[in-house]
């Protein structure tokens, strides 16, 4: 597990420049921010999207095997982050409570992921806003959307299909971008839930590059992978789908 320890800062625009876009118009107003500094070992932090992504695996089985000693130290660690970060990978997860991303990957400590969570893991402005500031300014490689299993927003969207169940207050317009995963693999062989789960994980995740020219950029230029995946929460294993950074994900059930 990389361990957080200080190293000299980072310059967002050195990052940026290395990922060959510039200082796009819309972060030019972060000028007065502080400068990030990375918070984990270069010889110990994951250097490309693959690694990041073979740590995530690697973390995941030893939760599933023995969770008990996933269990981060954040006390030996506040001094080494409180000053700046460099986060490795970004997790777009639900907000159930169940599924904390820093635990379900090993327990991972303090400075290591980047996470933003709302039910059923999905992205409006304010979270591809929050990805594009993982990765273009804080040099996270990886970007993980990551479903999981018995999701009740998924649930719902799921009954609106088949239903037409309606929700409350904002519930409604929440679950409205998840709707048309459910329809793309309302007659698939198989769970609906499930398929729809993963349908939209899937989605969420071509998303990310088709709404945002940082995120594409940087995909097409190598420095960034964006993957869908499941957690279960029964085993506690994760389920990695496939890359997904262009075009449709429609999921067909094999």
């Amino acid at each position: 597990m990389p361990k957080c320890c200080s190293k000299p800062e980072i310059d967002r625009r050195g990052i940026l420049a290395l990922a060959g876009i510039g200082v796009p118009t819309a972060l030019a107003g972060l000028s007065g921010a502080p400068r990030f500094a990375a918070a984990a070992e270069q010889s110990t932090r994951p250097q490309t999207p693959d690694e990041a992504l073979a740590a995530l695996k690697e973390g995941n089985a030893r939760y599933v095997n023995a969770a008990e000693l996933c269990v981060a130290k954040p006390s030996k660690q506040r001094a080494n982050v409180a000053t700046g970060q460099s986060p490795w990978a970004t997790i777009v997860a639900c907000a159930d409570s169940r599924v904390p991303p820093e635990l379900i990957f090993g327990g991972l400590g303090l400075g290591e992921l980047f996470v933003a969570r709302n039910a059923g893991n999905q992205v409006d402005t304010q979270t591809i806003g929050t990805v594009e500031f993982g990765s273009a300014v804080l040099g996270s490689s990886l970007i993980v959307v990551l479903g999981h299993s018995r999701c009740g927003a998924v649930q719902a969207a799921c009954d609106v299909v088949t239903e037409n169940a309606t929700f409350p207050g904002s519930i409604g317009p929440m679950i409205d971008p998840i709707v048309p995963a459910a329809l793309a693999v309302r007659d698939a062989p198989g769970d609906f839930l499930a398929n729809t789960i993963r349908e939209s994980a899937l989605r969420t995740a071509a998303r990310l590059t088709s709404a945002s020219t940082i995120l594409s950029d940087l995909a097409k230029a190598d420095k960034i992978k964006i993957v869908a995946a499941e957690y279960d929460l029964e085993t506690g294993k994760v389920d990695f789908f496939e890359e997904a950074t262009q075009g449709s994900a429609l999921f067909t059930k094999g």
